[in-house]
């Protein structure tokens, strides 16, 4: 399944490590910090030029560092809600009785 960051970007969800809150989590300076040096090492995907609310860790087999950031304008409560959406939509199961 994907879950939508905005725009026209959409990820694995099995790729994602986490969703963090932006006003939050970029209180402590570890995560600025590690924030920065993903900015230095050409790891952060800007989904939005509008502010960002979120940023989404994900594993990326792609990339040397194996992980990419993506900052979105969606918050982190939507993307919860959408992921777990999704997750419900994958959980039924539909016969073929329901089908005819």
């Amino acid at each position: 399944m994907y879950l939508h960051l905005g725009q026209d970007t959409v990820i694995k969800m099995d790729e994602i490590i986490g969703i963090f809150d932006m006003e939050t989590s970029t209180i402590s300076k570890i995560t600025r910090d590690y924030l920065a040096q993903a900015e230095k090492a050409g790891q952060v995907v800007n989904v939005s030029m509008e502010l960002p609310k979120t940023f989404i860790l994900c594993r990326d087999t792609k990339s040397k560092s194996g992980k990419t950031v993506y900052i979105s304008q969606i918050s982190s409560s939507t993307l919860l809600k959408r992921s777990r959406f999704i997750e419900n939509i994958s959980n039924v199961n539909i016969s073929q009785e329901d089908l005819d």
